[in-house]
């Protein structure tokens, strides 16, 4: 039987998934500038290029930079609220010796 996950409970999903939501919208801001500055370095020093140019580079490092917030501030939430240990191992050290033969 699972045990039963502290994100369960509504007082602790609720301080978990604000401190995810800070997290993001420090990422935004952190992202948008980065964007800004990786623009104007290409203004400098390249000169003024098309406008697809720029929109191709702020969207290509603004999708990276907030999926790769999103899937670590995911690690973090889950690791830090203590849900993984509430996950019911049924291999046990089966699977840890699997992985040793190799």
């Amino acid at each position: 039987m699972t045990r039963r996950s502290p994100l369960d409970d509504p007082d602790n999903a609720a301080f978990a998934w604000g401190r995810y939501k800070r997290m993001m919208k420090g990422m935004l801001a952190l992202t948008l500038t980065t964007i800004g500055i990786v623009l104007a370095w290409l203004t400098y020093e390249n000169g003024l290029l098309s406008i697809h140019f720029y929109i191709a580079w702020g969207l290509g490092i603004g999708f990276m930079m907030m999926l790769v917030a999103a899937l670590m501030g995911l690690v973090f939430l889950s690791n830090g609220t203590g849900h993984d240990e509430s996950i019911d191992d049924r291999l046990g050290d089966e699977a840890k010796d699997a992985w040793e033969d190799r």
